[in-house]
């Protein structure tokens, strides 16, 4: 014992750079993975790696950089305090000044190229929570540089690009989380687990509903000129969408319903309500999809819409059978119809916020938003369901410090182990990929015909080259003498350039992945 805490204490108090034993340098990447791992596996933890009070050593934290820390970035950075918050990047200091407040050591930067140049060997890893178009370039360049990476849902604003980091992940060897936080809970656990057990028996439609959006959306491109805010670099927000004159419309959140910057109420919410069906079905590619909605745009995702996923069989698990399967999603106050058992009064979802509805040849499994509280209906089978024993890994902290906690073990070991985030690139990136295919649908509804989907090499395979949608560009209506006189014009574009366009971004000059 006295020479492994002899050896232990040794690395822990080197210096930022150290050395092996052939006298290479080792990163501050690998010395964390490195160090974790060694002290993982000692039988008693020496006194000077954690105190009496369970603080980590200095040298055995992360060194984070936050990039895009005013909203849901925000929490993110926070539930990572006990870590290292060395930097912090937005591209809008007014609308981050209340987590500058609480990190206010941390270096500020509006440019998160400019950081990663004046950082690049302080970061072991960094949490983005930008906006959708730019979390695949900030991600990838991050990757490269070999930090672990925490992004925010959506993964990706476009399928390819969801497909690029999964597949840099694996390369690079980077311990990566999607932030769809209920993939970490109890409750996406009980509910594989039950679905797994056989309960409901053979599942071949899923319904996925939310109550977004709760930002404007269905909305004509604003005209007015506004200038920018001192405290806002705008052409760093634009980043590599095609360049849009500032508007306050667009930015701090309501991009989220504008298709340069986000991806409408699907994109936003499926990683976190599908996710418990992609992985309680064990799903991958869809092979069909259709998409219809309220009013659509050129520049504005609707007001509410209607995607139908079609799956194919997968393999048979030893108490279920996996079927073809149907999944639908609603979302702008759209629900499915209610299932037999559930009582009068009881909301879809039982909190309002969304949910899913598996059904199955021997009954309905109903949860909420996250996976929260799964149940079986009718409600009286509960009281006498035997529950299966746990078999997935519990995750005892947060979704963000899980994260951190691989981060330091390192990818070799976490998924040597199986003990790697549950949301990591590997999962989330095809999750993520078919959440984007869906609002591609729903963009090119005016085909009006269901979409077959060639998961493999990204592409739908039954729009031909001559194909045209017709999409609204401008929708006036107004009273004159008393008779309604609509002013509604259209583009005509061709389809085909315009799916592979959604699939695989261009992307503004001076920016790539």
């Amino acid at each position: 014992m006295l020479l492994k805490e002899y050896l232990t204490k040794s690395l822990l108090n080197m210096n930022h750079y150290r050395e092996d034993k052939k006298g290479n340098k080792l990163s501050r990447r690998q010395f964390v993975s490195t160090t974790a791992a060694f002290a993982a596996g000692l039988t008693i933890i020496p006194g000077g790696i954690i105190s009496a009070k369970g603080r980590i050593a200095p040298s055995d934290k992360l060194n984070i950089a936050g990039i895009g820390i005013g909203g849901m970035g925000k929490r993110n950075v926070e539930a990572l305090k006990s870590e290292n918050i060395v930097a912090l990047v937005d591209v809008d200091w007014k609308y981050a000044e209340k987590t500058f407040l609480v990190f206010p050591n941390a270096k500020r930067y509006y440019d998160y190229r400019k950081m990663f140049d004046d950082l690049k060997d302080s970061i072991d890893a960094v949490v983005i929570a930008t906006a959708d178009h730019t979390h695949a370039i900030i991600a990838s360049q991050a990757m490269k540089m070999g930090k672990h990476v925490y992004l925010q849902k959506p993964l990706t604003h476009s399928v390819y690009e969801s497909r690029y980091l999964t597949e840099l992940a694996e390369k690079n060897k980077i311990v990566t989380q999607m932030g769809n936080q209920g993939n970490s809970g109890e409750g996406i656990r009980q509910l594989c687990e039950w679905i797994w057990d056989g309960v409901i028996g053979e599942i071949t439609h899923v319904d996925t509903w939310t109550n977004r959006p709760i930002w404007p959306q269905g909305l004509e491109r604003p005209t007015q000129v506004v200038k920018v805010p001192k405290t806002l670099n705008w052409d760093l927000f634009i980043g590599p969408a095609k360049f849009t004159p500032y508007n306050p419309i667009y930015t701090p959140w309501n991009w989220r319903g504008w298709w340069d910057f986000g991806t409408g109420a699907l994109g936003d919410m499926a990683c976190h309500i599908i996710d418990p069906v992609f992985k309680a079905l064990k799903l991958k590619y869809p092979i069909a999809v259709q998409g219809s909605s309220t009013m659509i745009n050129t520049v504005s995702a609707p007001l509410a819409e209607i995607v139908s996923y079609k799956f194919p069989a997968r393999e048979n698990l030893p108490k279920l059978a996996m079927p073809p399967v149907t999944v639908k999603w609603y979302d702008g106050g759209l629900l499915p119809e209610r299932p037999e058992g559930l009582p009068e009064g009881v909301i879809l979802g039982r909190d309002g916020g969304g949910g899913c509805l598996f059904h199955g040849t021997k009954g309905v499994l109903m949860c909420g938003v996250y996976a929260k509280d799964p149940i079986l209906l009718p409600y009286g089978r509960m009281d006498t369901y035997q529950k299966p024993a746990p078999v997935l890994r519990r995750v005892n902290t947060s979704h963000e410090m899980d994260w951190a906690r691989a981060c330091k073990e390192g990818y070799d070991n976490v998924f040597a182990n199986g003990t790697e985030p549950s949301s990591n690139f590997s999962y989330s990136g095809p999750l993520n990929e078919m959440v984007v295919m869906g609002v591609n649908a729903v963009r090119l509804q005016d085909l009006k015909r269901e979409l077959l989907w060639d998961g493999e090499n990204m592409k739908f395979l039954n729009i031909s080259d001559t194909d045209q949608i017709k999409v609204v560009t401008s929708d006036k209506f107004s009273i004159i003498d008393g008779d309604p006189k609509f002013d509604t014009k259209r583009d005509t574009i061709n389809a085909k350039a315009a799916a592979e366009e959604y699939i695989k971004h261009s992307y503004r000059e001076g920016w790539s992945l």
